[in-house]
């Protein structure tokens, strides 16, 4: 079943994510390649980990004032409209027959531990092409000063 473009415009959210330094530096020491619990630990991370991503004293001597996140650590908070868009009872989606297709990110401000991030989003763009859907959804994720702090384009492709 096709999506029907009437729900271009329909919004989700807004929901708020309070941003942790223990979390932060698990998906920093994953992303790096190293064991997420291994942060808190007497084992050193991972080779090539900006130390502004991990260590306390680094992210205090630091422009920013405290250890910052992992720039694709927005996909934990800044997803949400996404997945409620996707799961929308009245859109219809078939899940089993739903693929990623893409995201992107513009990156405006960093994240800190603390910070309190509220993300709303809306479907921007429905798309048919031979026998697949294009589910679009736009974010924003505001800090707790209102402060933009990244806009995400996500893409759903559904199998017909």
């Amino acid at each position: 079943m096709a999506l029907d473009r009437k729900f271009i415009g329909r919004e989700y959210g807004p929901f708020t994510y309070e941003a942790g330094a223990e979390k932060m530096r698990e998906f920093a020491y994953a992303i790096g390649g190293g064991i997420p619990s291994t942060g808190f630990s007497a084992t050193a991370a991972p080779e090539g980990l900006s130390p502004l991503l991990f260590d306390a004293a680094a992210g205090k001597a630091s422009p920013y004032g405290s250890i910052i996140g992992f720039p694709t650590f927005a996909v934990t908070f800044a997803i949400r409209p996404f997945a409620d868009a996707c799961i929308d009872p009245e859109l219809q989606v078939n899940l089993l027959r739903l693929v990623h297709g893409e995201q992107q990110f513009e990156f405006h401000e960093v994240v800190k531990p603390g910070d309190v991030l509220t993300t709303r989003g809306k479907i921007t763009d429905i798309v048919a092409k031979r026998s697949l859907d294009f589910l679009e959804v736009t974010t924003e994720t505001h800090n707790q000063h209102g402060k933009l702090v990244v806009r995400a384009k996500w893409t759903a492709i559904i199998r017909g």
